[in-house]
């Protein structure tokens, strides 16, 4: 029997998911039931459709940015208009970049661009094979400003393009299987590889009404840049599918003759369940963030067996760091403890979730270990920041703060992050927050990213007016009431981890039921990593 607080925890935690599925199936319909009949009449597959052909049957695919922008343009941009992930084919990571022409003809938003440069990056850190879906429009005009120029614009998934091909010798494999207009016919034509189908694809500089404008030349699609024209004539393409099934088979196929990938260097054993089930974490995680759980409960429903060799077990308590294994992989696990630690002999309780500077140094030493023997790295935040006052500052806080954030930033091992509720604070860059390039960022629904609390906002921002109030013995009047709700409802909902994905903060937010699948497929991307990866990647000497 569970008792109340676990049953008011998993209702709580349900009750997220719940949300979270709901929003993501409806983005997983794309432009609706009508665009997707069109592509159907048309011959096509939709994204999804082509997708599920490519990937192994039965396997696990991750898919990256799925929320994002689901808040903006009206909700007219599900996905941003791009499927990406990490999956398997023919037993091998890759990863899946797929334009989803439902959603205005698969034209490139500000956020397309974001969702496709993160998924490079990813590929060219762990040295993953990338399989391009192409059919898009191009560019989507009213949004040209934000997507055509600057350094992080269109052109620079090109510039990836470009050193994946020419330097890091990543396969790229391309399938243009609708539009693929202007610029971003480059993206097919910097692959090694290029798939056209018949009667459906096209491929150009400029479509025919561009053409007739541009040099007067009236001319159809299929004349001007078809999968004919480009097998048999220009010769830019490789090989010419009947259907979209056939090219899919083809990708599959080119896939399996690729050059073996790199043994690992790590240990691999045979994989073991978790000692408890998934469905366990919904009762563990309080339904108050504030309120304390135990974080080794969390871990025996992650790691092979349950099982954590903990590092300096005894020291620093508020922090747990050890050896683990998640479907054989070794990796080092670094965690916040939360709830009140009790303290070393003649030391006061230190508070969970808190980072002090004996356990900044006792993470930055296991970081460094790790990096020694190759071991990945896995960070389960759960941090409300670095601790202040007096007795902080006296033991040298920001100096062993700082030896931990340069162990983690320094760090050449795969880095993975889970969020599992609070990640606050310059706690949340010490935990290897995104901005720390971390191989894969993922979020439970509970997770919470933000510098600080509704609350604390409040009183940061409120304090001396309210403290005033106090000397005259004043209550904030009404329209102050509104304004600091106001604030306090904001922080609150910027907290949020669909906040979070909507924005590209995190690569997924996870179920407690994916949870597994998804370290593991990460983590054997990430055995393909060299090393090192400091910022998006390291030309090869």
């Amino acid at each position: 029997m569970e008792t109340q607080t676990a049953t008011t925890n998993r209702k709580h935690f349900e009750r997220l998911v719940n949300e979270l599925r709901s929003l993501e199936d409806k983005l997983r319909q794309g432009g609706g039931a009508t665009r997707i009949a069109k592509e159907h009449q048309r011959g096509k597959l939709t994204a999804r459709e082509r997708l599920r052909l490519l990937l192994d049957q039965d396997s696990y695919f991750l898919e990256t940015g799925l929320l994002v922008a689901y808040d903006k343009y009206d909700g007219q941009a599900p996905g941003a208009g791009v499927i990406t992930g990490l999956g398997q084919v023919a037993g091998r990571e890759v990863i899946v970049v797929a334009n989803d022409a439902t959603v205005k003809a698969g034209s490139w938003w500000p956020e397309t661009v974001k969702k496709v440069l993160r998924v490079q990056e990813a590929a060219m850190r762990c040295r993953l094979p990338i399989i391009y879906l192409v059919d898009s429009a191009g560019v989507n005009l009213p949004y040209q400003s934000e997507v055509f120029p600057g350094q992080h614009g269109g052109g620079r998934i090109f510039f990836y393009n470009s050193v994946m091909r020419r330097h890091l010798k990543i396969p790229q494999l391309a399938a243009v299987m609708g539009q693929c207009v202007a610029g971003g016919a480059y993206l097919p034509a910097l692959s090694d590889v290029i798939i056209m189908v018949e009667g459906t694809s096209f491929m150009g500089l400029g479509g025919p009404n561009l053409v007739k404008g541009a040099v007067g030349q009236t001319v159809d699609a299929e004349t001007l840049g078809g999968a004919l024209v480009h097998n048999e004539i220009s010769g830019v393409a490789h090989y010419m599918a009947k259907n979209d099934e056939e090219c899919i088979a083809k990708l599959r196929q080119l896939v399996t003759q690729l050059p073996p990938k790199e043994l690992p260097n790590v240990q691999i054993s045979a994989a073991l369940e978790a000692a408890r089930e998934a469905i366990d974490l919904y009762a563990i995680m309080p339904e108050d963030h504030r309120h304390p759980y135990e974080m080794r409960e969390v871990l025996a429903c992650l790691l092979d067996g349950g099982e954590l060799n903990e590092f300096q077990a005894e020291y620093a308590k508020e922090m747990i760091t050890g050896f683990a294994r998640i479907g054989g992989i070794p990796v080092g696990v670094i965690a916040n403890n939360r709830g009140l630690i009790r303290g070393a002999p003649g030391k006061p309780p230190k508070f969970g979730g808190i980072i002090y500077a004996d356990s900044a140094e006792k993470v930055a030493y296991f970081i460094e270990t790790c990096n020694r023997h190759n071991t990945p790295l896995l960070f389960l935040q759960d941090v409300s920041g670095f601790m202040v006052g007096t007795d902080a500052e006296h033991s040298g806080i920001i100096r062993a703060g700082a030896r931990f954030v340069e162990a983690m930033a320094t760090a050449t091992v795969p880095k993975i992050v889970l969020t599992l509720n609070h990640a606050s604070g310059a706690g949340y860059y010490a935990m290897a927050g995104q901005g720390f390039d971390p191989d894969f960022i993922f979020t439970w629904p509970t997770g919470r990213m933000g510098v600080m609390e509704g609350d604390s906002a409040v009183m940061a921002l409120f304090s001396t007016e309210l403290e005033k109030l106090k000397a005259q013995n004043r209550q904030p009047d009404a329209a102050m009431q509104a304004e600091m709700e106001r604030v306090r409802a904001q922080y609150e909902s910027e907290l949020d981890a669909k906040f979070a994905a909507a924005r590209g903060f995190v690569d997924a937010i996870l179920t407690p039921e994916e949870t597994r699948s998804a370290l593991q497929l990460a983590l054997q991307a990430t055995l393909n990593n060299p090393g090192p990866h400091l910022g998006v990647f390291v030309l090869p000497k």
